[in-house]
């Protein structure tokens, strides 16, 4: 997701565009029920960033369980502050609450 933001930054990509591709299309595309768009009776799946605040990834920040991250040393233009899984806070100063992990199965439109 952060790679993204670096095009936005580069005058390549809109974050509107982010949001079609990342969110609206995969939800199109596979048909997934009551997801991909911020609607009334849809589950909340959402990604706060900061844009002005940049990230410099190293494996120590990493929150892989290899412990290691392939974009180590690399310094993204923007930060992830919070994520959200259908509406429970998930993530936030770059640390992820275990306890409120509310996960559930996709349902699909067949």
């Amino acid at each position: 997701m952060l790679s993204l933001f670096d095009q936005v930054k580069k005058g390549h990509m809109s974050i509107a565009k982010i949001v079609e591709k990342t969110a609206h299309n995969p939800a199109i595309r596979y048909r997934i029920k009551d997801r991909g768009f911020i609607r009334e009776g849809f589950y909340a799946d959402l990604v706060l960033v900061d844009t002005k605040t940049p990230t410099v990834v190293s494996n120590e920040n990493s929150l892989y369980h290899c412990g290691w991250s392939p974009f180590s040393g690399h310094s993204f233009s923007a930060q992830i502050k919070h994520t959200w899984v259908n509406g429970d806070l998930v993530y936030a100063n770059q640390q992820v609450d275990g306890k409120t992990a509310s996960g559930m199965r996709l349902q699909f439109d067949v």
